[in-house]
């Protein structure tokens, strides 16, 4: 497994050893039970981490430094370092609206499925929609004292983690798709509704304003772009991650 001690590949171990699968937590320092090291941004170790696998969750990224490095080229380092002989399944994590979002991590996304659906491996691209504790992060982010801004229209099907999880491991157990699967949230809420939810509860008395936004990136989310339009769904609620 990539990106073994991200927030997605830390939630994996357990689920994943459940099912009878032995783990390789891959990251760049090694860390963790089961850790092996692998650096996708420049190939080091690769090769011995990933040999003899025979199912590859590919779920490192890169989005707040270079995902071209990490998750484009690297996604090409990890293509020739895997043992073909021996691998029977590659499941990249991905996200929803990769393909119809215009913003240049989404495109890096993009970019690192077309290698893998170049590459002749057994592969599965798993777009997930965004998690619960990112949809946190980014209002924590946006509020400005006791306003809450938000973009206008903004649509999403945010989705637990430990849901994605529980997915991603009934994928590994099916045959290679070899294309596009979808996995989202229960709900689909707009960015308003997101907040006025997480306002109460995590910042009672702050203000959810929401305003337009121009521009192609906006008029995607509008749009629907980031919803799922097929595959299973999560059960777990944004309410209900916030209730904890």
């Amino acid at each position: 497994m990539t990106g073994g001690t991200g927030r997605l590949g830390s939630r994996l171990i357990q689920p994943l050893q459940d099912a009878g699968h032995t783990v390789r937590q891959m990251s760049r320092r090694g860390t963790g039970p089961g850790g092996v090291r692998g650096d996708l941004a420049t190939g080091f170790d690769l090769t011995p981490a990933l040999a003899g696998a025979e199912i590859v969750v590919h779920a490192a990224s890169d989005p707040r430094g270079d995902p071209w490095q990490v998750d484009v080229a690297g996604t090409r380092r990890l293509v020739q370092a895997v043992d073909r002989d021996r691998l029977r399944h590659l499941v990249y994590v991905s996200i929803v609206g990769v393909d119809r979002i215009p913003f240049g991590y989404y495109r890096a996304k993009w970019a690192a499925e077309q290698v893998l659906l170049a590459s002749g491996l057994p592969v599965t691209l798993l777009r997930v929609t965004q998690f619960h504790d990112f949809v946190d992060e980014m209002l924590e982010t946006a509020r400005r004292g006791p306003v809450v801004p938000v973009p206008m229209g903004w649509r999403a099907q945010p989705v637990d983690i430990g849901d994605v999880a529980a997915h991603v491991v009934e994928v590994c157990g099916r045959p290679p798709s070899g294309d596009v699967v979808e996995f989202g949230g229960p709900e689909e809420l707009s960015a308003a509704e997101l907040a006025r939810a997480w306002a109460a509860v995590r910042a009672p008395g702050a203000h959810v304003v929401a305003t337009p936004v121009p521009g192609k990136l906006s008029s995607a989310f509008r749009d629907g772009a980031a919803l799922p339009t097929r595959g299973a769904r999560g059960v777990r609620t944004y309410a209900q991650h916030l209730s904890g």
